[in-house]
Parts: C-alpha cells; sequence; structure tokens
C-alpha cells in the first residue's frame, strides 16, 4: 500500500473512534458506524471521479468499513471491571451512593502525590478485601481484584512509594459524573483508566518486607479464586516501578537541593512530568491561567531533545547501536514520566525520527505523527477523549504544518528569532478551537507571555536534564547544576506571576458547541492548505472570532436562566438574565474553586453584576475574595448582621475582601426593601434564618439558603414562620425540616433541595400537593429556562 492509502485507512481509523460522540443507534448498531459505513460507500462512487490520481474506489469502501468497526467496537474495548472487582462491594452493599467501610491490601500503582485537599493520593492495584471491623484479621481477606483511586491523610501516607504493599482501612464510594454544567467528570475521568471505585482511607499500614515479593508468596488467603491470582507480570512490573520511583526521588532530591521550593519542583516538573513531583497548586494554576501549561507537561519538546543529544553523544557508533541506545533511553524517559498518552506520542514519534535517521530515511513527520496516534488508539481506543492526547497531537500538527509558513512570513527576522515566534503562534492557533469547546476559557497574552518565555523554557529544559543526568550519578553535582538555573527559573516564575496579575488574562466567551469546533478547524485548515489563502489570513482570523462572538454574545443578551448547582450542603445559585448575572451563595473556597467558578466560565460570564452572601463568615469571607479576584463584582450584598469576628485573623481578609470590591464593606440588606437587579427584582422578606423573594420573568422564586455555620457549629438558628415567608412558584431550600405551615403559606408548585437528602416530613407534604421535587445530590445542578421549563443535569424527566 502506498503511503497515501495508508494515510486513509489510520484516518479512518481515527474518524471512527471521534464518531463515537455521535448518539443514537439502530438496532443496536451505533449511529457512527452507520454514518461512516454510508460515507465510505459514497466516497468509493464519488472520489475516484473526482481525484482520478488518488486511491481506487475499492480503498474508500474499506475505509469506511473500518471507520465503522472502530465505532462498533468502541465499546467493547473500553475497560470494565470483572466479576470480582472491588467496584461490586458498592452494589453489594445495596447503594453505590452510601460510602462502604472497607480493609484493602494491594500495592500501590502510581506514584504518591499531594492533592488541593493536604492529602496523599495513589492508585491501588487490589488483591484483596474485607470488612472494616476491628475483629477481621487483615490476613483473612477475601480475594478481590480491580484498581482503586485511594486518598490518604498526610502523615499515613508519608514515606508510602510506588510498588509498595499496603493494608488500607477507610471508606468505598462511587466516583461521580460532572454534577454541574462545567464541572469535572470524575467518574468518566477514572473509568478511562480502569478505575470503578474510590477510597477515602483513614489508616495505612505498609507491609515493607513484602512490598516487592513474588507473586507466589501472596498469601494464600488471597489467591483463592483464579480471578483474583496476580499476574506473573505483577512482580517485575511492581520492581520495574520501584526502581523508577526511586530513579525519580534521586532527581527530584537533587533539583530540590539546589534550588528550593517552588524553584526546585518547577524544574522537575519541565524535566520529567507531573508525575511524582508537588508543583504547588497556585502555581500550578498560574501557569495554566496564562497559557503556559505545556511548560508543565513531559511533551515532544524532551523527546526532542533527547534524541538530539542521543544522536550527538553516540555519532562515533554504529547504526545498530546508535538506535538501541536511543530507543533505549526514550524507554527510560517515557517510564519516569508515567505512561501518558501525551508522552507516548511524542516517545513513538521519536523512536520513528531516530530510525529514519540512522537508516539514512527521508523523515515524515506528518506520516509519524498519524501512525502514533494510530498505535495508540489501538493500544487503548479510550484515549481518543483524553484530553492530554487531543492537545498534545493538535499543538504538533499545527507545529508541522504552520510554522514553516508563519517561518516565510517572518524571513526578515534573524534565523534563530523567527522560530522563536512561530512556535507559540502555530500551537496556539490549532489548540484554541479545542480549548473554547472543552473550557470556554481563553488567554488573550498566552502568545505574548510564551514569546518571553520561551528562551527561558529552553534555557530550563535543557539545563534540568543535565542537571537530572548529573544528579542521577553524582547528587551533589545535579545539585550544583540546578543551583545555576535558578535565575532563569526565577523569571520563568515572575513572568507567569506577572501574567496572571494582568486584568483579563483568563476571558470567558462560554463552551463553544461541536458545529463551531468544526468550522474553526476547517477554516485553518482551508488557510493553511490554500496557498493563496495565505495572504488573507486576516479575514479569516476576524472570520473566526465572529464565529465565537457572535453567537456568545447574542445568547448572553437574550438569556433568561436560574440554576441551583449542585454542592455538598452548601447554596449556591446563579440568575442570569438578559445581561444581568447574579449569584447568591455561601462561597466556601472548595465551592467557588470546584463549583461555582467552572460553571460560569463555561457560560462565559466574566463579570456578576450583583452577589449576596446569606452568611458572610470568616470561612466564607475567603471563598468571596477568591471569587471577586477572578471575577469582578459591582453590587454585593450581605445579612444585615455581619458574623465577621474583628478579633478573629479573617478580618484581614474581609477588609482586603472590600477593597477588593471596591466598597468599605459589603452593603448589608434592607429587610422589606425590593432591589432591581437588571430587569427582576430580590426582596429580603426575613433575617434569620434569611429568606429572599426572587423575581424572573414574571416567576416568583423563594430563597432560604441557609447553610450551616461553619466557623461555629454549636449556634442554632431560630426556626422559619409562616409570617416570613411569601406565596412562591419555586421554593429552594437546604431540605432540612419546614413546618406544614409554612409550606401551606408559600404553596409551591417546584421545590429545589440544595443537598441529597430532604427531611420526610415537607417531602411528604410537597408530594401530596403534586410539587415536582428536586434534591441537587441526586439530580445534579436544576436550571430553569422560561422555554424549556426545569432541566435536571443527572436526571432525565
Amino acid at each position: 500500500m502506498s503511503a497515501i492509502a495508508w494515510s486513509i485507512v489510520c484516518g479512518a481509523y481515527i474518524v471512527g473512534l471521534l464518531c463515537t460522540a455521535i448518539p443514537g443507534s439502530v438496532r443496536g448498531m451505533p449511529m457512527g458506524a452507520i454514518v461512516l459505513v454510508g460515507v465510505g460507500a459514497i466516497a468509493s462512487l464519488i472520489a475516484p471521479r473526482l481525484w482520478r490520481t488518488g486511491p481506487r474506489s475499492r480503498l474508500w469502501l474499506v475505509a469506511g468499513l473500518i471507520g465503522g468497526l472502530a465505532a462498533l467496537t468502541f465499546q467493547m474495548r473500553l475497560p470494565q471491571p470483572d466479576d470480582n472487582d472491588i467496584s461490586h462491594w458498592l452494589t453489594a452493599s445495596g447503594s453505590t451512593q452510601v460510602p462502604v467501610p472497607v480493609q484493602v491490601r494491594g500495592w500501590i500503582d502510581s506514584s504518591p502525590r499531594l492533592t488541593r485537599s493536604q492529602r496523599i493520593q495513589f492508585q491501588l492495584r487490589v488483591q484483596g478485601a474485607g470488612s472494616a471491623s476491628p475483629a477481621q484479621p487483615s490476613s483473612s481477606l477475601e480475594p478481590a481484584t480491580g484498581n482503586l483511586y485511594v486518598t490518604v491523610p498526610l502523615l499515613q501516607g508519608t514515606g508510602l512509594y510506588d510498588g509498595q504493599t499496603v493494608t488500607i482501612t477507610g471508606q468505598l464510594y462511587a466516583p461521580k459524573p460532572a454534577e454541574n454544567p462545567g464541572g469535572f467528570d470524575f467518574q468518566a475521568y477514572l473509568r478511562q483508566q480502569g478505575i470503578f471505585a474510590g477510597m477515602t482511607g483513614d489508616r495505612v499500614e505498609a507491609h515493607t518486607s513484602a512490598s516487592l515479593t513474588p507473586a507466589s508468596r501472596t498469601p494464600a488467603s488471597l489467591t483463592a479464586s483464579p480471578s483474583a491470582t496476580p499476574s506473573l507480570w505483577s512482580a517485575p512490573r511492581r520492581w520495574l516501578q520501584h526502581r523508577l520511583w526511586q530513579i525519580r526521588q534521586r532527581i527530584i532530591q537533587a533539583q530540590v537541593q539546589g534550588l528550593g521550593v517552588p524553584n526546585g519542583p518547577l524544574l522537575s516538573v519541565m524535566v520529567m512530568g507531573r508525575n511524582g513531583v508537588d508543583l504547588p497548586y497556585d502555581l500550578k494554576d498560574q501557569f495554566t491561567r496564562v497559557g503556559l501549561a505545556h511548560a508543565l507537561a513531559a511533551s515532544g519538546a524532551q523527546v526532542s531533545l533527547l534524541v538530539g543529544v542521543m544522536l550527538g553523544l553516540t555519532r562515533r557508533l554504529s547504526a545498530r547501536m546508535r538506535l538501541i541506545v536511543g530507543v533505549g533511553t526514550i524507554l527510560v524517559y517515557v517510564g519516569l514520566t508515567g505512561i501518558q498518552p501525551a508522552v507516548l506520542r511524542a516517545g513513538i514519534m521519536g523512536v520513528a525520527t531516530l530510525y529514519a535517521m540512522v537508516a539514512e530515511r527521508k523523515v515524515r513527520p506528518l506520516g509519524s505523527l498519524l501512525l502514533s496516534a494510530t498505535l495508540l488508539l489501538l493500544w487503548n481506543p479510550g484515549w481518543i477523549w483524553d484530553l492530554g492526547f487531543q492537545f498534545s497531537f493538535l499543538a504538533t500538527l499545527g507545529l508541522l504544518v504552520t510554522v514553516p509558513v508563519l517561518n516565510q512570513w517572518l524571513d526578515w527576522l534573524p534565523t534563530a528569532i523567527a522560530p522563536l515566534i512561530a512556535v507559540p503562534i502555530a500551537a496556539y492557533l490549532w489548540t484554541v478551537p479545542l480549548q473554547l469547546y472543552v473550557f470556554g476559557v481563553i488567554s488573550p497574552y498566552s502568545i505574548p507571555i510564551n514569546l518571553l518565555t520561551t528562551p527561558l523554557i529552553a534555557i530550563v529544559s535543557i539545563g534540568g536534564m543535565v542537571s537530572a543526568l548529573a544528579g542521577l550519578l553524582y547528587p551533589p553535582m545535579g545539585s550544583l547544576l540546578a543551583w545555576l538555573l535558578y535565575f532563569p527559573s526565577e523569571g520563568l516564575i515572575q513572568l507567569a506571576v506577572w501574567g496572571d496579575r494582568i486584568p483579563g488574562n483568563a476571558f470567558s466567551v462560554g463552551t463553544i458547541d461541536l458545529v463551531q469546533l468544526l468550522l474553526l478547524y476547517g477554516l485553518i485548515g482551508l488557510v493553511w492548505q490554500q496557498r493563496r489563502l495565505h495572504r488573507y489570513w486576516w479575514a479569516a482570523a476576524i472570520l473566526a472570532v465572529g464565529l465565537v462572538a457572535i453567537p456568545a454574545g447574542y445568547t448572553a443578551l437574550r438569556l433568561t436562566q436560574v440554576t441551583v448547582l449542585a454542592t455538598a450542603g452548601e447554596p449556591a445559585i446563579v440568575v442570569q438574565s438578559q445581561g444581568t448575572v447574579g449569584l447568591v451563595s455561601s462561597s466556601q473556597e472548595s465551592t467557588v474553586n470546584y463549583t461555582v467558578l467552572p460553571f460560569l466560565r463555561q457560560a462565559g460570564i466574566n463579570q456578576v453584576q450583583w452577589a449576596i452572601a446569606p452568611s458572610l463568615t470568616d470561612s466564607s469571607a475567603e471563598g468571596w475574595l477568591h471569587l471577586s479576584q477572578r471575577l469582578p463584582v459591582q453590587s454585593f450584598y450581605s445579612s444585615p448582621k455581619l458574623e465577621v469576628s474583628p478579633a478573629q485573623p479573617s478580618a484581614i481578609v474581609y477588609q482586603a475582601l472590600g477593597q477588593q470590591l471596591g466598597n468599605a464593606s459589603p452593603q448589608p440588606l434592607a429587610s422589606g426593601a425590593p432591589i432591581a437587579v437588571g430587569n427582576d427584582q430580590i426582596t429580603l422578606l426575613n433575617e434569620q434564618p434569611m429568606t429572599l423573594q426572587l423575581v424572573v420573568n414574571n416567576q416568583r422564586w423563594l430563597l432560604i439558603p441557609s447553610p450551616p455555620n461553619a466557623d461555629n457549629p454549636e449556634k442554632t438558628r431560630p426556626p422559619l414562620t409562616a409570617k416570613s415567608v411569601a406565596p412562591a412558584d419555586v421554593l429552594w431550600w437546604n431540605g432540612k425540616e419546614l413546618s406544614p405551615d409554612v409550606l401551606a403559606v408559600i404553596q409551591p408548585k417546584v421545590a429545589i433541595a440544595s443537598g441529597r437528602e430532604i427531611d420526610p416530613k415537607p417531602l411528604k407534604w410537597l408530594q401530596a400537593h403534586h410539587a415536582t421535587v428536586y434534591a441537587t445530590g441526586r439530580d445534579g445542578a436544576i436550571a430553569w429556562t422560561p422555554n424549556q421549563g426545569f432541566r435536571s443535569t443527572l436526571r432525565e424527566d
């Protein structure tokens, strides 16, 4: 087969996997498979007539069949729990929603890392499980298999290492899907890795002596079931993982010793990726927001550097030895960085480049990129939806096809400077449509910041690899070489911090739909392929901006929507009314980071016109400060009785919040005085507990945001009385007890509880009066629009 034929076949397989996103089926046949087979049949009739020198009709028909087969077998190839998987302990308990106390033994299958909540996280390859009863000895656990996503307390997890055998006591839980628009789909993320359950550990018992014993020495109680018998490759794999972990730790310790924190971890991350390196999350977030996330990921740049260095060092060896040494180096590097799709893609392309250069054959970059993507997806089709794989593939494609064109346009610059400008522009152009489709956020200053940081990234990356090699051989020398990189690494950090402080550094335009995504990539591909269109790139840029900005602006100005977000026991509601945005929330910092901000970003919201804090406590003041630093808040209201104590250290945060908002202090709500918020109106009916009446598009909402007092749990709030409420179409409360007298006054048609459980008394009353009842802990976020009514994120009504 010719190169063109192979390209068509490989492309058909990749397109077939992408078409699994097409919903629906006909008699069990996925719609995507049917579409591709039909397209292949049509192409076999039309393509030979339009492309007379191209492939024959038979190849197009075969390509359609391959794409249809890929879409048909996609679900079969995805990881599935076996009969003895640890996730079955959840269903055996009768409910996947209630945490199950268990004791689990297995070996650590990933480098332990520090989470945002200051816990240690790792993956556990399960060998056995049993009851968490103190009377249950760990030696009598039942056989079990599968993987677990485990988090344990910091003190319990300190000192754990990759490949170590441990027994963990804690609770199993079912990973949750995305409960809010723009939220993280934790369930899908773990399923891609073959993980179907999580565990919150309380106690860890490490078995140091048995950490790397062969599978044959596993206790007999854990090998009674054939499905639980360890693989013959488990012991060698654990030995290899442990040795790679030791290498990583040796390099990290040497670089941190020379540079300190955060420069040392930053250097290690830029050399080996994020696997097993605890980079401070605030610094990681700053790099991400300014468009420098690629600097924190092991990718093709590091592999290209390795290939170049190895070819230079082995130039006196035979071609065969150069290939062996080069491939071995790439394999070790891939092992150090972790088995990640982006790194594997770069590794395969690196091996292909080595082979072509050693064999003195012409390198075909596009062909090697397509081949590497196909091989990876044949190994694991689920990686087609891995964001790391998608961004890596698109960025590399942009570098291959767009950098040469940009270099021609920049030929008036010195040869050494033109690529420094062309590379970040090309990568940005090819990745920004996907970024808008997934996150709905762009960094307007990404290209200038990348231009400024590219020389520093090159210096730190090259020096970091030299330091890593020296630290592996002799740690003091590695520390000394790392110390020499202090000023470049510090300059890189300061540029990221400076870029993050520029107003508007992360601009939300809202997530685009699939049609917009395809049109944007079609426009980019058209301009790249047609040379005569190169001079009209400015027209294509204007058209691309219009494809995104016009629909986003039209939607924002016409949209009327009220969304009750699914939060962990804290109230949060967003009101969008024809360009005006309001927020009622307790806004603990975790709620802001994981729920409120992701929703506002995907909705294209860059400013909140009005906000209400039902209970401005010491802890929630930090959350509001964090939110106001990311998004401007024009008018901020709070309870008439503020609960921030001036004697508390958080009073400083409260003052900073006032300065950030531009006011001396948040404005207290006046009871009974309606406030016009855009085209709508909100009124404080009662102070304690706070009761608000919101009128949106002539629909009356009664809001009772009464979260538990996080700073003083023992403090009780006065009960709600019938005199404190008013009739409403929609009731929103925390799901706790409401008296029949109160409900009789409200007479809601729809009731929404922020939480998983609803008190039986109000639930019985609501059901008896035929009210529609939602619970965000069960149904996810609840959105209402005048045209579509109420919609649930997780439940189909």
